[in-house]
């Protein structure tokens, strides 16, 4: 039962999309513009880098609140098992980002929430995943090949440390949390996958910090 709370309460939080929320207050539905996607990414593109780093905040921030929120609801009563618990509320918030029902299910690609899961998550997961992303995003300019990398050494690492016992749990919930996190990496790689056909035809758009605004036609 306790599973189900925290993913339905991440899935709540995960449902604040900021992008279309951001667009909405400037005329536009983000998901019309563009890559069509409803992120930090295609926001910087279409709307600046104001605009993207408004919604980068955003979405980092909702899924870092579900597992707040899980950590006071279930930290003392279920020590045992609360990362696995904060894994689910993770889960949720990237669910409910990609998949908002009331938006037809049409929403994001969940890094940015991912980010919030890192930042929250474990201390350790702090280091990999910014020296990972600005690695490689300020030497190719590639946003979607820095969140790929991140997620593979996000699935690594999760192993690693849960069998170093760092997360202070039984081998069966260890288990358990190595397939959340590989459902979330699997499903990072799946909406993903145009770009990943784009970068191995080299063919992936570049994207830099100083983009200026641009609200033209749909691409």
């Amino acid at each position: 039962m306790e599973r189900i709370i925290c993913l339905l309460i991440g899935y709540a939080f995960g449902l604040f999309q900021t992008a279309y929320i951001y667009g909405r207050l400037h005329g536009i539905d983000i998901r019309e513009y563009g890559s069509h996607n409803a992120g930090t990414t295609n926001t910087m593109r279409v709307l600046g880098t104001k605009a993207g780093l408004i919604v980068l905040f955003g979405d980092i921030v909702k899924c870092i609140l579900a597992i707040v929120i899980t950590g006071i609801l279930f930290g003392k009563s279920h020590s045992d098992m609360v990362y696995l618990l904060k894994m689910y509320a993770a889960a949720g918030a990237i669910l409910g980002h990609n998949f908002p029902f009331y938006l037809h299910f049409k929403g994001g690609k969940g890094i940015a929430a991912t980010a919030g899961l890192i930042l929250s998550f474990h201390p350790y997961y702090i280091p990999m995943g910014v020296i990972i992303f600005f690695t490689i995003f300020f030497t190719t300019h590639y946003v979607s090949l820095g969140s790929l990398l991140v997620y593979a050494g996000f699935i690594i690492e999760t192993i690693v440390m849960g069998q170093m016992g760092l997360f202070g749990m039984s081998q069966a919930n260890l288990y358990e949390l190595y397939a959340i996190a590989a459902a979330l990496t699997i499903m990072a790689y799946y909406k993903h996958r145009e770009n990943i056909g784009r970068l191995l035809k080299g063919e992936e758009r570049k994207t830099y910090l100083t983009h200026k605004k641009d609200s033209s036609a749909k691409e």
